[in-house]
C-alpha cells in the first residue's frame, strides 16, 4: 500500500508501524526525524499534482488541519481519500483503531494500547486553569471543542476558554492576563513563542514555554504528553 499523510500526527502514528507505506507526506510532517518520504508542501496548499504523481493507493487527511476543497479535488482525480475528525484523545485513539484494523489491515502498536490506558479514563479532578495562546498580534486561545483542551482536561488543567462559543477565538491580551488562570501556556506551535517572545507581554500571569507537540499532536507523542503534569 502506498499512502500520502497530510497530517503530521498521522505521519508519526503510521511510520511507527509501517515507515515503508509512507510515500508523502507534508513539509510539517516532521516525526519521525529522518524520514523518507517525498514532501507534498504544507497542509493547507498540499501540491496536488505531486500527490497525484505519487499514485498513492490511499491519502489521510483531517478535517481541522487540511481544506475541503484540497480533499474534493483530490476525490475528483480518483484518489481515494480517508478524511478523521479529532476533538478529543478518546477519538484519537479509537481513530486509529479503525484505521489500522478497517482501512489498512495492519497490526496496533503498543503506544496505542498504552494511549488507551493512560489517557480514556475517568476525568481526574482540576488542579490548575489555564490558557494556551497559539497566535499572536492578534492574539487568539485555544477555545471549545479542541483535542487540545481535552487532553489537558484529562491532565487536570482546566482550559479557561474552554466554554468560548469558537474552537480558536480572537481574544484581547488583557482579557487573557486577567482570566483567573494560574498559567499560561505558550507553546512552540503553531506561533512560535520564545522566552524573548511571548512572556514579557503578560503582567499579571505566570507564563510557562512548552512543547506545542505535546499538547497538539495526536499520535506515540501521547505518551510523553502524559507525563507533562509531573513536569509543574
Amino acid at each position: 500500500m502506498r499512502i500520502v499523510s497530510l497530517v503530521p500526527s498521522i505521519t508519526e502514528a503510521l511510520a511507527s508501524v509501517r515507515p515503508d507505506a509512507l510515500v508523502g507526506a507534508t513539509d510539517w510532517c516532521t516525526h519521525p526525524a529522518g524520514l523518507e518520504v517525498t514532501r507534498v508542501r504544507g497542509t493547507k496548499n498540499p501540491n496536488l499534482t505531486v500527490i497525484h504523481d505519487l499514485e498513492p493507493d490511499l491519502v489521510i487527511a483531517n478535517k481541522e488541519e487540511n481544506r475541503e476543497l484540497d480533499v474534493r479535488r483530490l476525490r475528483e482525480a480518483g484518489i481515494r481519500v480517508e478524511v478523521t475528525e479529532i476533538e478529543s484523545v478518546p477519538e484519537a485513539v479509537a481513530t486509529y483503531e479503525r484505521l489500522l484494523d478497517d482501512v489498512l489491515g495492519w497490526e496496533r502498536p503498543d503506544w496505542l494500547t498504552e494511549a488507551r490506558r493512560l489517557w480514556c479514563g475517568p476525568l481526574p479532578r482540576v488542579s490548575r486553569r489555564v490558557v494556551v495562546p497559539i497566535w499572536r498580534d492578534p492574539w487568539m486561545v485555544v477555545g471549545s471543542r479542541t483535542f487540545t483542551g481535552d487532553l489537558l482536561r484529562r491532565l487536570g488543567w482546566e482550559n479557561v476558554f474552554g466554554r468560548h462559543e469558537d474552537r480558536y477565538p480572537h481574544v484581547d491580551l488583557a482579557e487573557i492576563d486577567e482570566a483567573g488562570a494560574d498559567a499560561v501556556l505558550l507553546p512552540d506551535e503553531p506561533y512560535v513563542f520564545t522566552a524573548e517572545d511571548g512572556p514579557e507581554a503578560f503582567s499579571r500571569t505566570p507564563t510557562e514555554l512548552v512543547s506545542g507537540r505535546l499538547i497538539t499532536w495526536y499520535g506515540p507523542s501521547l505518551l510523553e504528553a502524559h507525563r507533562l503534569h509531573r513536569s509543574v
